[in-house]
């Protein structure tokens, strides 16, 4: 059945010109990088304080994991039900250390991530890497890079400094390039005396943090920016229009977009373009904001569908790092991974499966009917038998008979916490 659904689709795409087989042979090697946050709600293991600086998590659906052992095992579940390439996003704050042993944020190093080195080994899979900003002493009145005290600042660049040599450390056991993201939730709650003080000193912050030795190659330093936050609603020192400076400026660092810190009305799909004509690479967060930045479980969505066709559709697999940014607390947070990642895949693979140089072609001859017409005939095509193919050439379940397999696990594992 599955291959006869298969074979008429095919057959129906390739009359657009579009070879489903070559979607599906692409789709393979296209990495999603999965984030590990989403398995313990962005507690991590180096504290046990709430989480702070802009960062909330709603909630309470039982089994989030506890230890670094339990977030694996439920990471590892997660994966075996996603089809096609992965990598594994970690935060500093997940720092993995021996019995009777702690190192604070500054003082991080390799070994403290050896465990994760060792997970995506096995699993041949690569590592990206994120600085903790949040959720620690020394977060001083909501801010850290940008903070008028001496001392806060150069604990934070410190900090920056080590994630750096981790960052590399990732690159050269894995042999894959690590995406390392400097996001910080300093601002202000109330409307600010001086927005360029706190700007200047994140500005010179971040260069300290770069200027820690590290091969261009391996290591792929991006900024984030954010337009506000809990508690800090009037003013971010990050904002759009800083980072993207920053990262213009300084040479082999990336902007990195999160699709949930823009105001409303804005949109990362169209965003994406206009920066790779700049950019030799771009970074994104991939995530779904609900009204704000909110961090809901990406879907097959609208907005989601546009980021993959700006990907796929500017050839820019090679240019563009992937990776997802949501948690939820209020659903089994293993379905959660596994709907957000496959929906991204969805999304590059629908994008594949589009005729780009055709809906090109009648935009640039000005035939914008026929375009309008065309754009609205690929919505009904039969994406679903491209989809099952490529799920069932990647040995994972297509449709929602995976969720069997987490609701199993819910019951003998994670109801049992």
């Amino acid at each position: 059945m599955l291959e006869k659904s298969y074979e008429i689709a095919k057959e129906m795409y390739a009359k657009f010109g579009v070879d489903t087989d070559a979607a599906i042979k692409t789709l393979k090697n296209v990495p999603v990088s999965i984030h590990c946050w989403q398995g313990d709600d962005v507690k991590g293991f180096d504290q046990d304080g709430p989480l702070t600086g802009g960062i909330q998590t709603t909630g309470n659906y039982p089994g989030s994991a506890r230890t670094p052992e339990e977030l694996m095992a439920d990471l590892d579940k997660a994966l075996s039900l996603c089809p096609g390439a992965k990598k594994i996003n970690v935060h500093a704050c997940y720092a993995i250390f021996a019995d009777g042993e702690f190192a604070d944020r500054d003082k991080l190093e390799p070994k403290h991530f050896a465990k994760w080195v060792e997970f995506a080994k096995e699993r041949g899979m690569g590592l990206d890497f994120n600085p903790t900003f949040f959720s620690h002493p020394k977060v001083k009145d909501g801010l850290t890079l940008s903070s008028p005290d001496e001392a806060t600042r150069k604990f934070w660049i410190e900090h920056g400094k080590a994630c750096i040599r981790i960052s590399q450390y990732f690159a050269e056991e894995t042999g894959i390039p690590c995406v390392m993201n400097i996001w910080t939730g300093d601002g202000y709650k109330d409307v600010p005396a001086d927005r360029m003080g706190p700007r200047m000193r994140y500005k010179e912050a971040i260069e300290e943090i770069l200027s820690e030795p590290f091969d261009k190659n391996k290591v792929k330093p991006c900024v984030e920016s954010k337009v506000f936050g809990i508690g800090v609603e009037s003013f971010t020192s990050g904002s759009a229009e800083f980072t993207l400076s920053f990262a213009a400026t300084h040479e082999g660092c990336l902007p990195l977009m999160d699709n949930g810190h823009y105001h409303p009305t804005e949109v990362v799909s169209d965003k994406i373009p206009a920066l790779l004509c700049f950019f030799p690479e771009i970074a994104l967060h991939v995530t779904r904001g609900v009204r704000w930045d909110s961090d809901h479980v990406v879907l097959f969505d609208d907005e989601t569908k546009e980021i993959a066709k700006e990907i796929i559709r500017n050839d820019a697999l090679d240019r563009v790092y992937i990776a997802l940014d949501f948690f939820d607390a209020s659903i089994n947070r293993i379905a959660a991974w596994v709907v957000g990642t496959r929906s991204m895949q969805k999304a590059l693979l629908s994008a594949l499966c589009t005729p780009n140089a055709m809906l090109k072609k009648l935009q640039d001859e000005n035939r914008l009917t026929e375009l309008m017409v065309m754009q609205e005939e690929m919505k009904t095509m039969p994406f679903g038998a491209v989809w099952a193919k490529y799920c069932s050439e990647c040995g994972v379940n297509a449709a929602s008979g995976w969720y069997d397999e987490v609701k199993k696990y819910e019951d003998e594992v994670l109801l049992k916490r």
